[in-house]
């Protein structure tokens, strides 16, 4: 087969290893043995998001991960859902800024399936492609706008952030969603044009995790994916670089349907990859990382002006990360009080930094997160992906946690104190217009992660 370098690595997680290939047409393959259990997760990162859309054209790296699921030459309407599921698999896509992925968890006898209908989509996807497709999934993608950003509570508050942390023209300035005119705009021909640009094998990573035969699982690897041919007209995501500090206090309030005020923040932090941008998440999950962390302590337990604190991290590779912080009011506490209580715990912590404690609960915590997804065969196949198609290296999932654990706290505070200032924030104040209802649970800070995708 034309494979091309392999290497192997052993990592400090559990002693998981990891080995690379390459196909002639550009495909990286990425493959993770595992016999515990007999199952096995395919997963197909393709190099693509809301950050290589144009102005005009937003949402098309999203409406194609709807369309992957409407047929292929071989395999018409639902037939992927059906099929994988049918012989007892899960499966699912998402779309960040950074990235478009599709995976599977199978059976391990089934995975000579999954690897079949991932190629046929990726080779044949254009010859099911039609107006019909195109308008059904167009809807979906408008509803699902509707359902989880225009009609709920706070909903439109991740993308209004993002819009102000990142400036107009900025690649990380519209989110993954993408706008309904901007849905409504796209044509079948744009389409076309963005599967030929990057659903192209040399502009993917495929990893396959599990109870696998390696020499066997490249063989049909190679079968199914070898004869697609690459593609060379992908131009490069523009420059997402940016000061490390916004410059100023932006802040925009909303009166809204809202069940209480609310305060959220968006700070520009290090790029994900970077030693800064761990040391950034440990400073948020001491902060704002749970019931345990400064913020929950001080506004909802001590003083009781929240009903909910959190404050999480979103890591971007191409553009500056982004701290976000999440309070809901507490029923008759003005938003002013909110802020100067927190204006206070991060100057605090700007100051001393975390205590011993402190950075060793944080470290648990997120090592614990870590080591939850490497556990699982799907979470560890996605891993791999994000790190080979990010950075390049998908050795380096392996030794995040590691990465992570070598942090100081002289590195938390430093970056807490260059980084969480009122001049590097951008804040939306809800008020709530009058038919809301009474305050209700918290938020541990992580749901703008779930907007992204």
């Amino acid at each position: 087969m034309p494979m091309g370098h392999t290497a192997t690595e052993k990592a400090g997680s559990g002693g998981l290893t990891a080995t690379e290939h390459r196909l002639a047409n550009g495909l990286r393959v990425v493959l993770s043995e595992d016999h515990l259990t007999p199952v096995a997760a395919v997963c197909l990162w393709y190099d693509v998001g809301s950050r290589h859309e144009v102005q005009g054209r937003t949402g098309l790296a999203h409406l194609f991960e709807h369309l992957m699921f409407q047929g292929s030459a071989n395999v018409k309407g639902n037939g992927h859902f059906e099929l994988i599921q049918g012989a007892g698999g899960s499966l699912n896509g998402t779309t960040s800024f950074e990235r478009t992925n599709y995976y599977e968890t199978m059976p391990a006898h089934q995975l000579e399936l999954a690897l079949w209908l991932e190629a046929d989509r990726m080779g044949s996807l254009l010859a099911a492609l039609d107006e019909e497709s195109m308008e059904n999934q167009r809807d979906v993608v408008k509803n699902e706008r509707r359902q989880r950003y225009d009609n709920v509570p706070y909903g439109t508050s991740f993308e209004k952030l993002t819009a102000m942390a990142y400036p107009q023209g900025h690649p990380y300035h519209h989110t993954p969603i993408g706008s309904m005119a901007d849905l409504d705009a796209a044509s079948l021909e744009d389409a076309r044009n963005f599967f030929r640009t990057y659903y192209a094998p040399n502009n993917a990573v495929l990893a396959v995790v599990g109870d696998i035969d390696p020499e066997r699982t490249l063989a049909w690897i190679e079968r199914y994916f070898g004869s697609i041919p690459g593609h060379d007209g992908k131009q490069p995501p523009r420059d997402g670089a940016l000061p490390d500090v916004i410059g100023e206090e932006l802040r925009e309030e909303l009166r809204e349907d809202v069940p209480a005020r609310a305060l959220m923040s968006a700070y520009r932090l290090p790029e994900d990859g970077t030693r800064a941008a761990d040391a950034a998440d440990l400073a948020l999950t001491v902060l704002g990382g749970g019931e345990s962390s400064r913020l929950y302590n001080r506004l909802v337990r001590r003083d009781r002006l929240a009903v909910g604190a959190g404050f999480g991290l979103l890591r971007l590779a191409g553009a500056p990360s982004m701290g976000w912080l999440d309070v809901k009011a507490s029923s008759g506490v003005e938003i002013p009080a909110i802020e100067r209580a927190v204006d206070e715990e991060l100057a605090r912590f700007a100051e001393e930094g975390p205590t011993p404690e402190e950075l060793e609960r944080a470290q648990a915590q997120l090592e614990r997160e870590w080591l939850d997804q490497l556990a699982t065969v799907g979470g560890r196949a996605d891993q791999l992906c994000r790190y080979a198609v990010l950075f390049g290296d998908p050795q380096l999932a392996l030794t995040a946690v590691q990465r992570l654990l070598e942090v100081g706290a002289d590195e938390v505070r430093e970056v807490a104190a260059a980084r969480l200032r009122p001049d590097n924030r951008a804040s939306l104040v809800y008020e709530p217009t009058g038919s809301g209802q009474e305050p209700g649970e918290g938020t541990d800070g992580t749901d703008q992660k779930e907007a992204a995708q």
